[in-house]
């Protein structure tokens, strides 16, 4: 891609996400501040190239397989602070990332505060993985006596039970049943 073409994307990447769809070239043209349709043909061919930018059958403008991809600029450091640097290290694809099967992963968000030790509080989302290999220790969605949670998956002499990541709740021992939904592989929240 060209010098402004990293501009453009962004550019388009924030109409997608208020519209949920990509506009047309005369729109692009307006929305980029190109003079012409030849001009955003040959950006889009670029993007294309890059795999940013695909078409639909019906030769609208949808994302490629690369549009959604993030930057990774630098690490940052939780403890002392650290020089800056605004060299572009990588990029990452959040799908590409946290979710392997599509098909079987869900998105769930926690209620309640059980599992604050671990990391998730109330509000944040749960990615999940149905039918991931689980074993004790894992954060899991369980459906336990008829009704979902979130803990984590423990073992003992008399068997499966849920164990909370905060030590004001008590455990959980299934009366008439354990299965588990699928394991968490992942989280988020939005400041």
């Amino acid at each position: 891609m060209q010098n402004r073409d990293t501009e453009y994307l962004g550019k388009l990447q924030d109409y997608y996400a208020q519209h949920k769809v990509l506009p047309s070239f005369t729109s692009v043209a307006k929305l980029v501040g190109l003079k012409s349709t030849s001009a955003v043909a040959a950006m889009v061919g670029r993007m294309k190239a890059a795999g940013m930018l695909d078409q639909a059958p019906d030769r609208r403008l949808q994302p490629g397989k690369r549009f959604f991809e993030r930057e990774i600029a630098d690490s940052v450091r939780a403890g002392a602070p650290q020089p800056a640097n605004d060299a572009l290290r990588d990029v990452v694809s959040i799908d590409d990332l946290m979710i392997k099967n599509p098909s079987r992963t869900v998105l769930l968000t926690v209620k309640g505060d059980s599992m604050i030790e671990a990391g998730l509080l109330p509000g944040d989302t749960v990615i999940v993985e149905r039918g991931a290999p689980t074993s004790p220790g894992n954060i899991v969605v369980a459906i336990v006596d008829s009704e979902y949670t979130v803990k984590y998956l423990a073992r003992d002499k008399t068997g499966f039970y849920m164990k909370p990541g905060n030590k004001d709740y008590s455990i959980i021992r299934p009366k008439d049943g354990l299965e588990v939904f699928g394991r968490v592989i992942g989280a988020f929240r939005k400041c």
